[in-house]
């Protein structure tokens, strides 16, 4: 089998990477660069008609994002996932479609050159046409590749891909879940491979231990929403903010906070929550066993949903105590822009991140206590208290990471910053495994 790594060297987005065997080409993942200025999402670096088949890890627009300009520029064949990714991935690429043509038109009306979407509605209904489902633990022969996808425990429906032809076996790791997390079920463990393909977003740094994260989460919440403050709270749509609300409405059920209105300001959001009680058996079986006694985990007493832009611009009009969740997590866009531009200034309010920020980026200046920052072209006074959550990251972190890969020796690292990769590759050494950092378009025998 030969491997080319085609995305997510040295970042955290663009997941994809082309396996070939015996004339045939799979790709494992085709995602999306997000906040990376310096890459061309229309660059694949290869030519999709010549691609075979795909397969998914997960959900998420970094792993899925490019799949629809496969079908634009030629690809005819299928896309192959787990039942939830692929009923998740549809609601994610058409709020990505109806972005990318809101910036279009934002760009033209204030005349300047506009970026036209990556791909169309068409280019979408042909991927849900050629989507095919395919269940945990049952291998599948695609072309001369036995392929198997276990759990990854990083969002529901998330899986790692083994891959195995002529009694090789290469191991893709896709996004792998934190541990010990009460919502999802924890990641499976790989077969011993001849290359493991491994993410290392945290490759850098080990998780808190989780009781600690939602202790300080309690206490943050308790100690703004009593002082009268508001809680804006920028997530990712999909799992990060329904874990949110599954621990708001436990520490309301606790009496550790006040019952107050908890507004989730995400259309998207919205339309992934109603999916989640159509994949119950994807989740942990606390989850499970409260879907059964007739409860939504995921609904806090005074739990809102906004629609309307005038929904949304009306939470700045809001008074006393309040939750706001919304997005994106990495303050690339969206709703989440307009309530720090409106909330920041004010010290009785707090931020919380609760998932990765990339360096440089505007929520990372945020944390590193940058007294003033840029939104939509207005300074902006940091004055609200900011918290930095990283236990609730979905992403194993360093030590996870070095637990997964104990038994593999052979590995070459993706999905991580640099410093992240570098340092990971550094303990992976030192126990004697040889690794590779990856490169765009760099080739593996595996």
């Amino acid at each position: 089998m030969k491997l080319t790594t085609w995305g997510a060297c040295g970042t955290v987005t663009g997941s994809c990477h082309l396996l070939e065997h015996r004339g045939f080409r799979l790709l494992l993942d085709c995602g999306l660069y997000q906040g990376e200025p310096r890459a061309d999402n229309r660059e694949l670096g290869f030519d999709p008609r010549e691609v075979d088949a795909v397969v998914l890890s997960h959900a998420h627009l970094d792993h899925t994002g490019r799949i629809p300009l496969l079908y634009r520029e030629g690809y005819t064949g299928r896309v192959y996932a787990t039942s939830p990714t692929l009923k998740l991935a549809r609601p994610i690429l058409e709020d990505a479609l109806k972005l990318m043509k809101e910036d279009a038109k934002r760009a033209r009306r204030k005349g300047l050159p506009a970026e036209e979407p990556l791909w169309s509605e068409a280019d979408l209904r042909v991927f849900a046409e050629r989507s095919k489902p395919m269940p945990y633990y049952s291998p599948r022969k695609i072309g001369p590749f036995r392929v198997t996808l276990k759990n990854a425990g990083h969002l529901p429906g998330s899986a790692f891909v083994e891959v195995q032809a002529e009694g090789r076996t290469l191991v893709f790791s896709g996004d792998l879940g934190n541990r010990r997390k009460e919502t999802l079920p924890d990641p499976d463990y790989p077969r011993v491979a001849d290359l493991t393909l491994s993410e290392s977003t945290y490759g850098d740094r080990p998780h808190r231990p989780f009781q600690e994260t939602l202790v300080e989460f309690a206490e943050v919440l308790g100690r703004t929403l009593d002082g009268g403050g508001k809680v804006i709270i920028p997530s990712f749509a999909l799992e990060r903010a329904q874990e949110i609300l599954f621990y708001i409405r436990r520490f309301e059920a606790e009496g550790r906070i006040p019952v107050v209105p908890v507004f989730v300001d995400s259309p998207l959001t919205t339309r992934i929550s109603e999916i989640y009680h159509e994949i119950q058996d994807a989740f942990s079986l606390e989850v499970q066993s409260l879907y059964r006694r007739g409860l939504d985990p995921f609904a806090p007493q005074r739990l809102r949903y906004t629609q309307s832009v005038d929904e949304s611009k009306r939470l700045n009009e809001l008074e006393g105590p309040a939750i706001i969740i919304a997005g994106s997590g990495m303050l690339s866009g969206g709703r989440i822009l307009h309530h720090l531009r409106h909330h920041l200034p004010n010290p009785k309010n707090a931020v919380v991140f609760v998932g990765y920020q990339p360096r440089g980026g505007l929520g990372h200046r945020i944390i590193e206590g940058e007294p003033e920052v840029e939104i939509h072209g207005h300074p902006v006074a940091v004055r609200a208290r900011v918290y930095s959550l990283g236990g609730f990251s979905g992403h194993a972190g360093r030590d996870e990471l070095l637990d997964w890969l104990a038994a593999e020796q052979r590995i070459v690292l993706v999905h991580g910053e640099d410093p992240a990769r570098a340092s990971l590759a550094r303990r992976l050494r030192a126990r004697g495994a040889q690794v590779t950092r990856a490169r765009l378009g760099q080739k593996f025998t595996v």
